[in-house]
């Protein structure tokens, strides 16, 4: 009887609680608040992005208010099916002022931590340590349905459910271009701040994959929804 007691005035405490945790706790630290895409990467921030993986409306929300801010342009699609079918996929074309190579098609949390990881890393970092603004990113995909590393037997990769992005390069305004393939081993100015975006990515998503994790990402990083923070 005792112990009910003391769990009830618990949650009558964090009930309390609730109202002065709204108010002064900033959003990247506060778990009731909505995701927005500028939040800093906390705990707290990934465990929204994990929550809004089960929450396709709410995932869609914060995408829609992303939109309206400039920080993201997309689409919805049909549902894809089939093999790998896709129930609310959407399909983005850029990121804000930074172009894509081509457009692509994802899941809705991969398209808002792969907003959060330009925003947040990519940009900032190349006005900061390059000198000239991030002005487009190349890639390898998203979508393919097919198994991990294309065997004919196993598991199903995140790719088959728009749940990953391969990104092979970026380029700066002033023309220069950082591709992962010929600037990772390098020790130049490029190569260190491909380094540098590449440990960022890690706070974004819930798996970064790079040169040094195997040869059969020597030429992109795999950045995708699957693990909690795995950076290899």
């Amino acid at each position: 009887m005792k112990g009910l007691l003391a769990v009830a005035i618990v949650l009558l405490l964090i009930l309390a609680l609730v109202p002065v945790l709204e108010k002064y706790l900033p959003s990247p630290w506060n778990p009731f608040t909505p995701l927005n895409v500028t939040d800093s990467p906390t705990f707290v921030t990934r465990y929204k992005l994990k929550r809004l993986a089960d929450d396709a409306p709410g995932c869609l929300a914060v995408l829609q208010k992303a939109q309206q801010q400039g920080y993201i342009k997309f689409t919805q699609p049909q549902p894809v099916t089939g093999n790998c079918p896709l129930s609310a996929p959407v399909r983005v074309s850029s990121f804000g002022d930074v172009r894509l190579s081509s457009s692509f098609l994802a899941s809705c949390p991969l398209a808002l931590s792969s907003t959060m990881f330009v925003v947040q890393a990519a940009k900032p970092l190349a006005a900061a340590e390059l000198g000239s603004p991030l002005v487009r990113i190349d890639h390898f995909g998203s979508y393919a349905c097919r198994n991990i590393y294309h065997r004919a037997k196993g598991r199903l990769s995140e790719h088959a459910t728009a749940d990953a992005l391969d990104i092979a390069g970026f380029r700066l305004q002033n023309g220069e271009r950082i591709s992962v393939l010929k600037a990772w081993p390098g020790q130049e100015a490029k190569s260190h701040w491909l380094k540098q975006v590449f440990q960022q990515s890690c706070h974004f998503y819930g798996n970064s994959l790079g040169p040094d994790y195997n040869a059969a990402h020597a030429n992109h990083f795999h950045l995708g929804m699957r693990g909690f923070g795995v950076c290899r």
